[in-house]
């Protein structure tokens, strides 16, 4: 967002006199945050890549809605690096300076709110899809497959480059030393809406109903023998695991930067308190790890995942005759175990359609 700008100055802002200019606060932390923004890009920028390829193939061979989530998420991901990290603050700010036209800067605003609003919200449908699978699987078997989570994705990217257009008229808060306006409220306010609150509020209930349920399966397989239910457990806990850490660490990087924009906007400002600029600073250093994290938490926990990543490096290619999906592979078992009838075997292949490819 061009408000992490320190060097980069609208023309109209260059006129200010030079008394307010003296007043404006310092960035304390100097070149550090230039060295930081091209490691994380350096590092996250291949790494996304990497994840991209691994689960292409991942879909390819399983054929399954979720990957499709999680290319989304990590597509934007690679988005935001660009726009933000590459062109937003590397680009504008270290190399071209105060040479940036104010339409172009206004521009690249509204393209980087809108990456990161599409890298936020990718993991929306991610949790609804999560949430269908464990509590209503029926449904689910029906409704989530590739071609239709494919469109889910377009109408998530077009509607967050929409929601970008209006940051366009976003001020820098680094250089503009007027108290915030209507529209800076209205800005900000939708901003940390659509980027926080709103988001981690799904993730909150949706993530909160998907432990229940799983804290009362588990109490009604405690009749079944003990190697049923450390299959089912191992199968349900590493899904649920891989989005609780996915939503939960977006959750505590986010929260500074979120803190920090609304004390600017009814506390203190970032352009004459050094230590409200030093904690915005570092809250969107912070902030902006949250898009080089994934695949490593994807490397933590599936082995399936780490795998597909280990034939990408060695160049290895992927298997000619792709899996058939899993609704496919448990309707063959179904078929085959036709007499298992009650209701808690009934329960438990629902759970393994849902949840038996992680």
């Amino acid at each position: 967002m061009t408000d992490w700008h320190n060097e980069t100055v609208p023309s109209h802002q260059e006129q200010e006199p030079s008394t307010d200019e003296s007043q404006r606060s310092d960035c304390v932390l100097g070149y550090i945050p230039i060295v930081y923004y091209s490691i994380l890009l350096c590092v996250g920028f291949p790494v996304n890549i990497l994840t991209l390829v691994a689960l292409s193939r991942l879909t390819a061979r399983t054929q399954k809605a979720l990957y499709v989530y999680l290319m989304a998420l990590t597509s934007s991901d690679l988005l935001s690096q660009l726009f933000i990290i590459f062109v937003g603050f590397l680009l504008e700010t270290a190399v071209f300076h105060r040479k940036v036209p104010t339409i172009l800067l206004r521009s690249v605003s509204a393209l980087e709110f809108a990456a990161n609003h599409a890298s936020i919200w990718a993991t929306v449908p991610l949790t609804v899809d999560r949430y269908v699978a464990l509590c209503h699987p029926l449904l689910h078997r029906q409704i989530s497959y590739p071609a239709r989570a494919r469109r889910i994705v377009g109408a998530v990217q077009a509607l967050a480059l929409v929601s970008g257009v209006p940051f366009f008229w976003w001020s820098d808060m680094w250089r503009v030393s007027q108290p915030p306006g209507v529209v800076d409220f209205a800005l900000i306010w939708a901003h940390v809406t659509i980027i926080y609150f709103l988001p981690c509020s799904i993730f909150l209930v949706l993530n909160s109903l998907i432990v229940l349920r799983l804290r009362r399966r588990q109490h009604r397989c405690q009749d079944e023998s003990r190697q049923q239910q450390l299959a089912l457990a191992g199968r349900l806990g590493k899904t649920t695991a891989m989005l609780l850490a996915i939503t939960s660490v977006f959750a505590v990087l986010w929260a500074p930067r979120t803190a920090v924009v609304l004390y600017h906007l009814y506390v203190a400002s970032v352009h004459k308190d050094w230590r409200v600029h030093l904690a915005y600073d570092l809250a969107n250093m912070l902030a902006m790890l949250n898009t080089a994290v994934n695949f490593f938490l994807y490397c933590f926990v599936s082995k399936r995942f780490r795998g597909v990543v280990k034939d990408v490096l060695l160049i290895r290619g992927a298997p000619l005759q792709p899996q058939r999906p899993c609704h496919q592979r448990q309707a063959s078992a179904n078929a085959s175990n036709s007499s298992l009838s009650s209701g808690a075997m009934r329960s438990h292949r629902h759970a393994n359609i849902a949840w038996d490819c992680p």
